[in-house]
């Protein structure tokens, strides 16, 4: 057991202290760090989900239903949860979206690529696949819908709400793995030379995406005030120990494990990244990162500790 949680952590840990340091040596900065994650974003990481996919049965797939409902059940219940709490506490509506955000939005299409990957193998797709649709179908365009009232285009308008769902939907990172997923269904096998062409670069993935975090986490001065800790608290507590707690009665050993280790994963960089974009709580959204990334670390080995036994 010891041996798993260093195997899957130390590498997050050693990356991100990579990205820390170049960030301090001044080999890169936060804009380039930007171009980075485009490059996971736009190439890496479609198609490591892609090629992740479509090398799984259609009855593994079909058989992770349960997952799937228990992720978005995560990501989407504490998203909702902490927006409420902010509004009725009055912290303002751009505010809750990123707070919601941060604590609703595991970094797992970055950080899972590692750690799931390394756990659970090749299945680990899945889940991976699972967490970013939720993520960029409905968390990103509800938060930019709560920072903005809409997005803004060029010339000034304002998009609509199904604008934003229609702009992320043509992001590879979402019909990537939507293709994915029909070619399985249809039950058509793509050769393996194939697959593995298209994964060479899809393995970049989390180590790319974990410099480019450090880099950003070393580029923004980070603070602890009450609101950090709290939030830090809920991202790597409460929600996978909710989580775990709902699985206990659902889900069997292997699935419940899958489920809280994925909702154990500290929070995402794209709310630091939007609030530097809409400058609403840049200091505290980039606290909340780094200390929730740093603390996953002991966090995130006692629910793989919890979920094993």
């Amino acid at each position: 057991m010891i041996e798993s949680i260093i195997g899957a952590l130390l590498p997050i840990v050693v990356t991100l202290l990579l990205g820390m340091m170049a960030g301090w040596h001044h080999d890169f900065d936060a804009k380039q760090a930007g171009i980075l994650n485009r490059m996971v974003m736009l190439y890496a990481l479609p198609l490591s989900l892609f090629a992740g996919m479509v090398g799984t049965s259609r009855d593994a797939v079909i058989a992770q239903w349960p997952l799937a409902l228990m992720i978005l059940f995560g990501m989407m219940g504490s998203y909702f949860l902490v927006f409420g709490v902010a509004i009725v506490l009055r912290l303002g509506q751009a505010r809750a979206a990123l707070l919601a955000l941060a604590i609703g939005g595991p970094a797992v299409p970055f950080v899972g690529v590692s750690v799931l990957g390394h756990l659970f193998g090749d299945q680990s797709a899945i889940a991976i696949a699972i967490c970013g649709l939720v993520m960029n179908l409905l968390q990103v365009p509800i938060s930019l819908i709560a920072l903005s009232g809409a997005a803004p285009t060029g010339d000034g308008a304002r998009k609509a709400p199904g604008q934003l769902v229609l702009d992320a939907l043509r992001e590879p990172v979402v019909w990537a793995p939507m293709l994915a997923l029909l070619i399985i269904l249809i039950g058509w096998r793509l050769p393996a030379s194939i697959r593995d062409s298209l994964a060479l670069l899809g393995r970049s993935t989390g180590g790319v995406a974990l410099f480019a975090s450090g880099i950003v986490l070393f580029s923004h001065r980070v603070a602890v005030s009450t609101s950090v800790v709290v939030a830090t608290l809920a991202r790597n507590i409460a929600v996978p120990l909710i989580v775990w707690g709902v699985a206990l009665l659902f889900l069997t050993p292997t699935i419940r494990e899958e489920a809280v280790v994925t909702m154990a994963i500290p929070t995402a960089s794209i709310a630091t990244i939007l609030a530097v974009q809409y400058h609403t709580a840049e200091q505290e959204m980039a606290s909340i990162l780094f200390f929730s990334t740093i603390f996953s670390v002991l966090t995130m080995g006692g629910f793989m500790w919890l979920t094993a036994r």
